[in-house]
């Protein structure tokens, strides 16, 4: 993981890298939850974005909304993140309440 967990001046710059290097490619996003347990929120869906909007203190990931078997872009918004860990192939988000979300990027043999 790229060492950006806690230094938000590099949270967008590793999101927007990812989005350059990711869009289009397919993900899963997973919702880990102490209160309402782990759910699968999107699967094999084509990736939009992710970035940090440093004025709302959010992260937004996007899929969706490229195609027209996918017309509509789906935002997930990860309030008052307090981590956010990058690698080439997946992003990890903890937001203040302690819930994660996972977008891992999958290849088309899997």
């Amino acid at each position: 993981m790229t060492d950006t967990s806690t230094d938000r001046e590099a949270w967008a710059e590793e999101l927007d890298r990812l989005t350059d290097d990711h869009e289009g490619d397919q993900v899963v996003i997973e919702i880990l939850d102490q209160e309402f347990g782990d759910n699968e929120e999107a699967e094999r869906v084509p990736f939009a974005y992710a970035n940090y909007d440093r004025k709302d203190d959010v992260v937004i990931i996007a899929v969706g909304g490229r195609s027209g078997r996918y017309p509509v872009t789906l935002r997930h918004i990860i309030d008052d993140p307090v981590e956010v860990d990058v690698t080439d192939d997946a992003i990890r988000v903890v937001s203040e309440d302690g819930t994660t979300t996972i977008v891992a990027f999958v290849s088309d043999e899997s």
